[in-house]
């Protein structure tokens, strides 16, 4: 059942909660929500030993949406379901959504520990690195209100995929849930586009990141990613790599729930 906060914008934000023990925060990446989420196996995972906090982002699922929307709306976000959750609190994203939980902890959201798991960094020339043209047309899909073709955008250059799988993606019954909230997607743009440029990461952006953080990737995942997780976990001030055998960005509960529970332990 859903329970409903108000962001320092007045902004409603959906959330659920599970199990019982130290507070867990769950952030989800692009054109996920509570609705379609991988972040739901983790939580049932989870919730035997840690009090789960599961939440639609703003302008999806049951979440408000008051634009404009900036990152440090989604960092006062985070803040108020930490403060409703209460006592020391861990936190964990997935893609963009460790992006997300990274840039609130740097922009002082206190957390006890942190855990992310493949934020889609560029830092090399192994993949084609997305600049201010793919920010731009994305968008103008979006201004126009053309969320099909937005979807596919970022599906084809954001995320990589073949565009045959891309073409496929239009007869899958999930391709509904993600046209809903494809105008959040320059939501996630503005976290992530400016470490997407093929460029080393810049150290000083999250120093004042102190706490114990994990940083974890799949060992099937694309190597410009490897890549960008392990320069990540170098940058940051107190951060433990590990590498998560046999997964990929769609990371398995089962693989994961037992790497997050030893480290928020």
């Amino acid at each position: 059942m859903s329970s409903m906060i108000n962001s320092a914008d007045g902004t409603p934000i959906a959330y659920e909660r599970a199990g019982q023990g130290p507070a867990v925060i769950l952030v989800d990446g692009a054109l996920s929500f509570r609705g379609s989420s991988i972040n739901g196996g983790l939580a049932e995972a989870l919730a035997p030993d840690f009090t789960v906090y599961t939440y639609d982002r703003r302008g999806r699922g049951e979440s408000g949406d008051t634009t404009p929307t900036t990152p440090q709306r989604e960092f006062e976000d985070l803040a108020a379901l930490a403060e409703a959750a209460g006592g020391p609190i861990r936190l964990y994203g997935t893609s963009s959504g460790a992006a997300l939980a990274l840039a609130a902890v740097a922009n002082g959201l206190p957390v006890e520990r942190l855990a992310l798991y493949e934020p889609p960094f560029i830092v090399d020339g192994t993949r084609p690195s997305l600049g201010d043209d793919y920010v731009r047309r994305l968008e103008a899909l979006v201004a126009a209100d053309r969320r099909a073709e937005a979807v596919k955008l970022f599906m084809r250059e954001g995320v990589g995929l073949p565009g045959f799988v891309v073409a496929m993606m239009r007869f899958m019954p999930a391709w509904a849930k993600l046209k809903a909230v494809a105008h959040t997607l320059p939501y996630d743009t503005a976290l992530v586009a400016p470490y997407q440029r093929g460029e080393s990461l810049p150290e000083e952006a999250w120093a004042s990141v102190t706490v114990p953080t994990l940083v974890a990737d799949g060992g099937k995942s694309p190597q410009w990613m490897r890549n960008s997780v392990g320069a990540l976990a170098k940058a940051l001030p107190a951060a433990d790599y590990r590498t998560l055998d046999g997964q990929t960005h769609i990371v398995k509960p089962e693989a994961l729930a037992p790497v997050l529970k030893e480290f928020f332990a």
